[in-house]
């Protein structure tokens, strides 16, 4: 059991990683259309760089061994950032689709 646990766990936590380390370069250089994704939702554009630079350094946080309070404040991070890009894509009536990447990523977070 401990085995198939550990599995698990590192196959959630390097997807999630993946997903956040492309997320965070992409919304620090806001490219890949998170400028007109922001947009939509209401948000500042500079919410992006600030939202990028906390998502790479989560990444570091969560892979870097030892440091669990740490650890416990990136997944937190990570959960807040999701939940919250879920519910706002709703929140503003668009489609559910639209809303899929961040339950993804934070059914990820709750995995890892």
């Amino acid at each position: 059991m401990a085995r198939k646990r550990r599995i698990i766990y590192w196959a959630a936590t390097i997807f999630l990683s993946i997903g956040m380390t492309a997320g965070g370069i992409q919304q620090l250089l806001q490219v890949g259309g998170y400028n007109a994704i922001v947009s939509s939702l209401g948000y500042p554009l500079y919410l992006l760089s600030i939202l990028g630079a906390w998502k790479l350094l989560g990444v570091a946080a969560i892979l870097i061994p030892k440091f669990p309070i740490l650890k416990e404040w990136a997944y937190a991070g990570f959960f807040f950032a999701m939940s919250g890009a879920f519910a706002s894509h709703l929140a503003v009536g668009q489609p559910f689709g639209e809303a899929v990447p961040s339950l993804i990523l934070v059914s990820a977070t709750v995995l890892s």
